[in-house]
């Protein structure tokens, strides 16, 4: 099994704003498609594609269904053994992410760092910025981080474990464990796991102190797979409940949401013929599991649709 894991990010009305924000404070980044969607059971939504220092993200417009929290952050690291201006870069990060946000932990000296701070954006997309010890394994600069809480307080090695499983070339990267004395959280459970999942790191803790978060729909991963056989597997692993599978998305067991996509899904939804985009469109929102020979026909189908809804009427 080889496919791609990409972050997405569901926002009410400001994803193309939003994502043109993030690409002017963070280096090397661009947006790199915007695709409308028409008549979509949210009204006219905007998909957006971009990367930030060559992270691939998505993000759609698509209503106030679902809102950030905590529980899934983005962790940028700011190594100084191959930036001699690590410091000052994550200072000036920290700055342009801050404006009209809300600070989670201050920007300060912490035992696990010398500069470290997390943050909630204006559009509440929560950022830990880090000076990583130039001493460790290389880690990509963006790395997704979940926290597990609540419900789901003391799962994150099983979680971890269970990704691991689930996706080819994977390995665990470092894992810390909370010693005893560090009330709330109880002796044994995760201070802090990073682990790699096909192309994609991630990182996870568990946290014993309240918060007003769990996962929700507001983000989650898109598995691009290139066969049907892939999509199969993948979502045959992670579904855990079943009512909350509709058009490729899923919750897991301990509720992250996925997406489970062919791998063609943005050539299909990135045509310039609308007619195509409205077709598969269509034939997706019907669906709960993705299935890629229909999809396909829907986009090869003539002006009038007829291929499509012979496949429909299938």
């Amino acid at each position: 099994m080889s496919v791609t894991i990409i972050p997405h990010l569901w926002f009410d009305r400001e994803a193309r704003e939003a994502a043109g924000f993030y690409c002017s404070v963070f280096p090397d980044s661009k947006v790199t498609g915007v695709t409308r969607l028409h008549d979509t059971p949210s009204g006219d939504c905007d998909v957006v594609r971009f990367e930030l220092s060559g992270q691939k993200f998505m993000a759609i417009s698509a209503g106030p269904l679902f809102r950030f929290s905590p529980s899934v952050s983005f962790l940028l690291n700011f190594d100084p053994s191959k930036d001699r201006l690590a410091r000052e870069n994550l200072d000036t990060l920290w700055k342009s992410l801050s404006q009209d946000g809300k600070v989670l932990m201050p920007l300060d000296k912490y035992p696990f760092s010398e500069r470290y701070g997390w943050i909630q954006d204006r559009y509440g997309l929560s950022w830990q910025l880090i000076l990583t010890n130039p001493e460790g394994e290389e880690r990509p600069f963006i790395i997704p981080s979940l926290m597990f809480s609540g419900a789901v307080y003391g799962k994150a090695q099983e979680a971890s474990d269970f990704y691991l499983s689930v996706f080819g070339r994977s390995k665990r990267g470092r894992m810390v464990h909370y010693p005893a004395g560090m009330d709330p959280h109880r002796e044994g459970t995760v201070m802090f796991t990073d682990f790699r999942l096909e192309n994609q790191w991630f990182a996870a803790m568990d946290s014993a102190r309240e918060h007003d978060s769990s996962f929700n729909e507001a983000i989650s991963f898109s598995v691009q797979c290139n066969t049907q056989e892939e999509i199969d597997y993948c979502w045959t692993k992670l579904s855990a409940v079943p009512d909350a599978e509709q058009c490729g998305w899923l919750k897991d067991k301990y509720n992250l949401s996925w997406q489970i996509v062919p791998a063609a899904m943005d050539e299909m939804m990135g045509s310039n013929d609308p007619d195509k985009v409205a077709r598969v469109m269509q034939a997706f929102l019907r669906m709960k599991k993705l299935d890629i020979a229909t999809l396909r026909k829907a986009y090869i189908g003539g002006a009038d649709g007829s291929l499509f809804q012979l496949e429909m009427s299938l």
